[in-house]
């Protein structure tokens, strides 16, 4: 956040007493005011911020870049304790988004990554998992198939599913849709070919060995995702 500072001129006293009260109040402000942010998850509005359930204690935020972009950054941020104590940023990464870029009306093949907040409780891949906390199912029926471009073939090494158009407890490849077929499905976060996805989240192999180990079910983990002004404006 941007702050604006306010120039209080005084006439008539030498005393520079009251200035020094001004600068404590103001100090005094600042504190609860970035106290008052840390409650919030950054650049996300009221909207997005209100579907968050206070039991989670972990949100991965996606920020795309814009609506028609492919590129969005990826930060994990996590509660130490209770529901009223403040959000901290883990760590973040660089990734891409559906290649179209996002929607709020998210369908199959459109290429866009549906905007809103998805709880995380299933993992999976081709690959075994890294010390995983999330249930995972490991499964060759994942692999991407080979007739993809071959900077393709280990998309789904490590996956997460995002709780979108699916039953949760099931494995990410679970075909069932809910909502219907017409609703796309399938989104996941998965290992980053460095584009776009066809609806997914991605980043690198090492950021979804990290996520794998520390998204944890007693956590009640979330994703928050949007281009960044949908996020704020939802």
């Amino acid at each position: 956040m941007a702050a604006c500072a306010l120039l209080v001129t005084s006439c008539g006293s030498g005393d520079d007493s009251a200035k020094k009260n001004d600068d404590a109040g103001q100090g005094e402000s600042d504190t609860h005011a970035r106290a008052a942010d840390q409650k919030r998850i950054p650049d996300v509005g009221d909207g997005l911020q209100s579907k968050i359930p206070e039991n989670s204690q972990q949100v991965l935020a996606v920020y795309g870049d814009g609506e028609d972009s492919a590129n969005s950054t990826i930060v994990l941020y996590a509660k130490s304790g209770p529901k009223d104590a403040t959000w901290e940023k883990k760590h973040s990464w660089s990734g891409h988004n559906g290649k179209k870029g996002w929607t709020t009306n998210h369908h199959e093949d459109d290429k866009r990554s549906p905007v809103g907040v998805f709880t995380l409780t299933d993992g999976g891949g081709v690959l075994a998992a890294p010390e995983a906390k999330l249930p995972y199912s490991q499964s060759a029926s994942m692999q991407a198939p080979h007739y993809w471009p071959k900077s393709h073939w280990h998309d789904f090494d490590y996956v997460i599913a995002i709780d979108y158009n699916r039953v949760k407890g099931t494995p990410p490849n679970d075909p069932t849709r809910p909502q219907g077929k017409e609703k796309g499905g399938s989104i996941w976060v998965h290992m980053d070919h460095g584009s776009g996805t066809s609806g997914c989240v991605s980043l690198s192999k090492s950021g979804m060995r990290y996520l794998l180990s520390t998204l944890d079910p007693k956590l009640h983990p979330v994703v928050v995702m949007g281009d960044k002004a949908h996020l704020k404006a939802a």
